[in-house]
């Protein structure tokens, strides 16, 4: 019940429609129900040549047709008003909760797990919701009205119908208890569907370039059957709804005939009249129709239900990283100090990400890190700007715990350049403008010349100006790794982090843009990891990472003379670019 409760809530500004469609219906029943009242006293009354009878009832059927298409048109309407707008509601509210989300929470649900959720799952709600505040209100009222006209009609030919009903009930309920588990296994498949889908589309280069189309082929086609058993097995049982529905109206059908016809003969219609035969046998079908319509919102429901579990988690969801109560919105400087610090990316992990860091930088300093694969380089920095919690120990920025600054206060001070460069559908200037809504041209052209983009930017037709498509697909690896800086630094941040972020560009760019850093942002603390050590080789400390623990430290020149792991791969790549 809070699940619905909770769904209901996101209703908000469609209230009104919501509650005009069941009213709109509630009426287009009435009028349904009377229709065959009237034309029960128009046969009855058709004995003999009586053309002013006639012209009345026809007056009166047309009005009653005409008011109840007129409401049942209404009720359509604010039904897709109110289903369609709870639908744009959930997004919305699906999506706003996701951009609090800390990595660690869409690490729990994955991505391609949430775009289902915002997709696929709102939209069977959405189904759902249309189906109930129209089918789940029509059909009770129409059998409650339609049999309690029967009953006035002839009680003994009103057990009928009412005999049929529990039977379609318990068929139904026993067709949506079997369906349910179905449909919650289909939903997790369907995550992992949308997840191959969506690692294939993001890797289709590295698929091409190893010509593995047909293993990407077998994987999705494998995928796709397991949905497609799975929903042919749901169809079968659903499949019972159908002749369930007609063995029992024309059960009773050919019962209210027969019995109803033998009565009218039997008693020359002072016990029922032709009219009233008729007009049962239009109720009962109406009565038959709206068991058949609520198998219709069984199915919906029976769709809607795992889908509703998995929305409402999402938005009950409590972000693991949430700002403090009047959290600190200063950072006073780009110092940072990691205190005992240890980290695991899951609390049931049983190896840390990272033990027992002990580190010290002086505002404005550059810090080299390298280190192998899997070395946890890029956890590191991420505890600095708050994008993952540590496990133990704290990290302090501008010498208060980062815990206790205003999440986004901190995050405006730190830019952060990621190992995943990513540009957005989008002019160049408006994806620069990331970094600060408000800047100006020349402010756009300054920071490329520091990142070493205004050369090639220059050079395109349109200039700043120039689209840049979806993930930023028309632009080389290295020109968005520049761009993505000069987004960094228009920022004009306390900390500039670049996480691996100039392995595209030659050494001279490289170079060139080191030297830029160094002589514009003086003030700023620049942490730099790179797999080069000639990304690094000037900084005023480099670390050595290994297994998550800080294994060197120094400067270039106290390293190589250290003769461990720095001076090994200093000596390896050395000797490469002398090689070639």
């Amino acid at each position: 019940m809070y699940k619905i409760k909770r769904l209901l809530s996101c209703v908000r500004e469609y209230k009104k429609a919501s509650i005009l469609t069941p009213t709109y219906v509630g009426m287009e029943v009435i009028f349904e129900c009377i229709l065959p009242l009237i034309m029960a006293a128009l046969i009855d009354e058709m004995s003999g040549n009586h053309l002013g009878i006639i012209a009345k009832y026809g007056v009166i059927l047309v009005i009653l047709a005409t008011l109840s298409l007129a409401c049942g048109t209404l009720s359509g309407m604010n039904a897709a008003k109110a289903s369609c707008g709870l639908a744009k509601n959930l997004r919305q509210d699906l999506f706003f909760k996701i951009q609090d989300f800390a990595f660690a929470d869409i690490d729990k649900f994955s991505s391609s797990s949430l775009v289902t959720r915002m997709t696929t799952d709102v939209t069977n709600i959405q189904n759902a919701y249309q189906m109930l505040i129209r089918g789940a209100v029509r059909t009770p009222m129409m059998m409650f009205f339609s049999v309690a006209m029967c009953m006035t009609i002839n009680v003994k030919m009103a057990m009928i119908f009412l005999v049929m009903i529990p039977i379609l009930g318990y068929g139904l309920l026993k067709i949506a208890t079997t369906v349910f588990p179905i449909f919650r296994r289909i939903f997790k498949k369907y995550d992992a569907l949308n997840n191959s889908v969506q690692e294939n589309i993001s890797g289709i280069r590295v698929v091409k370039s190893f010509v593995r189309e047909d293993f990407e082929k077998q994987k999705f086609d494998k995928a796709s059957e397991e949905v497609r058993q799975d929903f042919t097995h749901v169809e079968k049982i659903l499949a019972f709804n159908a002749p369930l529905m007609m063995t029992c109206i024309s059960l009773a059908m050919t019962l209210v005939s027969f019995f109803g016809a033998k009565m009218i003969i039997e008693s020359h219609e002072t016990v029922l009249s032709i009219g009233e035969l008729s007009a049962l046998t239009t109720y009962g079908v109406q009565i038959l129709a709206s068991m058949m319509m609520l198998s219709f919102v069984f199915v919906m429901c029976s769709l809607a239900v795992e889908p509703i579990n998995r929305i409402v988690e999402v938005l009950d969801h409590e972000s693991t990283l949430t700002s403090p109560e009047n959290g600190i919105t200063k950072v006073e400087d780009g110092s940072i100090t990691f205190d005992h610090v240890s980290f695991k990316y899951n609390e049931e992990s049983p190896k840390n990400a990272l033990t027992d860091i002990n580190l010290e930088i002086k505002s404005g300093q550059t810090i080299g890190i390298i280190g192998g694969t899997g070395s946890s380089k890029s956890s590191l920095i991420q505890l600095i700007s708050r994008l993952y919690d540590v496990s133990e120990g704290a990290v302090y920025v501008g010498g208060k715990d980062v815990r206790e600054y205003d999440l986004e206060a901190l995050r405006e001070e730190v830019s952060v350049v990621l190992q995943k460069n990513i540009l957005f559908s989008g002019t160049i200037k408006e994806n620069l403008r990331w970094g600060k809504p408000d800047a100006t041209d020349e402010e756009i052209i300054h920071v490329c010349k520091l990142a070493q983009a205004d050369e090639f930017v220059s050079q395109f037709p349109d200039g700043y100006d120039t689209m840049i498509e979806r993930g930023g697909s028309n632009v080389s690896g290295g020109q968005k790794q520049r761009l993505c800086i000069a987004r960094a630094l228009l920022k004009k941040p306390k900390i500039l982090i670049l996480d691996d972020s100039t392995s595209a560009v030659d050494t001279r760019t490289d170079a060139l843009i080191r030297k830029a850093l160094r002589e514009e942002i003086p003030d700023t603390t620049k942490i730099i990891i790179a797999q080069r050590v000639s990304s690094v080789e000037d900084a005023d400390e480099i670390l050595v990472m290994e297994e998550g623990r800080i294994a060197e430290r120094g400067t270039s020149e106290e390293l190589l003379a250290l003769g461990g792991i720095y001076s090994e791969v200093y000596e390896t790549q050395t000797k490469s670019k002398e090689v070639d």
